[in-house]
């Protein structure tokens, strides 16, 4: 098995992954379809995969790594689970969408509201970015409010009015922080610092009637891992329910993993609504946001907030979330994979 530090200034030959990447640049901007995996912060060629098998990933030319990635979060259960391939493998012979519902996505709603008890209703969509962005306008909706309020070092998908760089004030007007994003798609996002409990109540004394929202994720996960004392974010709460504002936790990355009940049931904090994906879509493209009925309601049908998607619910994908739920379920007497993550720095080999 190769050891992936010596993937670093190109140490490694890979000619089939380099043929490869020659030919994708030549047909995809810079190469890949995601910007995180064109190793420009590490060096070198991206690795083009094969195949992948538990907890070992194996690349183009043919070599086999230790997979500490597993696909940015959402194979909580491993490459190619036998469960979740054969769940996959009987939803393909039935049909890969049908633009109706279908049982399993009702499945797998009670299943997230049963975990979740903030959301007592979720609806699917087809990534964490359209989950944020469909939460943000439904807070939106319900308090009749257009300001948002987000935290630097928190990352929310890549819709306009979340690609904001803080400024240099406590609380600082959104600055896009990608080209072709006009400030005025940001200039109803507040950015503040995280942890700055000051910057928030003063944020709240002077615009407090005028903040649909605050976003965090409750476990900043993009920039690095940044825990957040459980004060700050219960102040967060706090005021959002003094001010008539919605509690939003983005828990993509920490729903399903770090407890059944993702962060909030680690802290003890409810928020009004969430979004998730990654793990309840077991690798297929998964996202959703849920929150309490009377904010859910708001949602076209039933209300006058639309938001739609083809794709959303499609069966192959609410099979695979299904089976790697499942697969959790049936580890319950396995130690929480933060408890198995513990001291695995001192465990892996140099």
């Amino acid at each position: 098995m190769t050891n992936a530090l010596n993937l670093r200034a190109g140490a490694m030959s890979t000619p089939r992954s380099d043929a490869l990447y020659e030919r994708a640049c030549r047909v995809i901007p810079g190469g890949v379809s995601s910007p995180v995996r064109a190793f420009r912060a590490v060096g070198g060629t991206p690795l083009f995969m094969e195949r992948g098998a538990g907890a070992r990933i194996f690349d183009a030319d043919g070599r086999e790594y230790l997979d500490l990635v597993c696909s940015w979060g959402p194979l909580i259960a491993g490459h190619a689970h036998p469960a979740v391939v054969a769940a996959i493998s009987g939803a393909l012979a039935r049909g890969t969408t049908f633009g109706a519902p279908c049982a399993a996505e009702v499945e797998l709603a009670e299943r997230v509201t049963a975990a979740y008890p903030a959301a007592e209703q979720v609806r699917f969509v087809s990534s964490g970015t359209e989950a944020v962005m469909s939460a943000i306008r439904v807070a939106r909706a319900f308090t009749s409010r257009d300001l948002i309020v987000k935290f630097a070092g928190c990352y929310h998908g890549h819709a306009d009015h979340l690609l904001v760089a803080a400024g240099s004030g406590l609380a600082t007007f959104g600055k896009p922080s990608s080209a072709g994003v006009p400030e005025a798609f940001t200039a109803c996002t507040r950015v503040l610092a995280l942890d700055d409990e000051a910057a928030l109540r003063t944020l709240f004394a002077r615009d407090g009637a005028r903040i649909a929202a605050v976003i965090i994720e409750p476990l900043p996960a993009n920039h690095g891992l940044l825990p957040q004392r459980r004060e700050f974010l219960a102040a967060i709460r706090e005021l959002t329910s003094r001010h008539g504002a919605l509690l939003i936790f983005d828990e993509v990355i920490s729903g399903f993993r770090l407890a059944r009940g993702g962060a909030a049931e680690v802290l003890g904090i409810r928020p009004d609504m969430a979004t998730f994906g990654k793990v309840i879509g077991g690798g297929m493209p998964v996202g959703a946001f849920g929150g309490a009925r009377r904010v859910m309601a708001r949602l076209a049908p039933d209300g006058d907030t639309y938001q739609a998607g083809t794709l959303s619910g499609n069966p192959v994908a609410m099979a695979a979330g299904l089976a790697t739920l499942d697969s959790r379920s049936s580890r319950s007497s396995v130690a929480s994979p933060a408890a198995m993550a513990t001291g695995l720095p001192e465990r892996v080999p140099a």
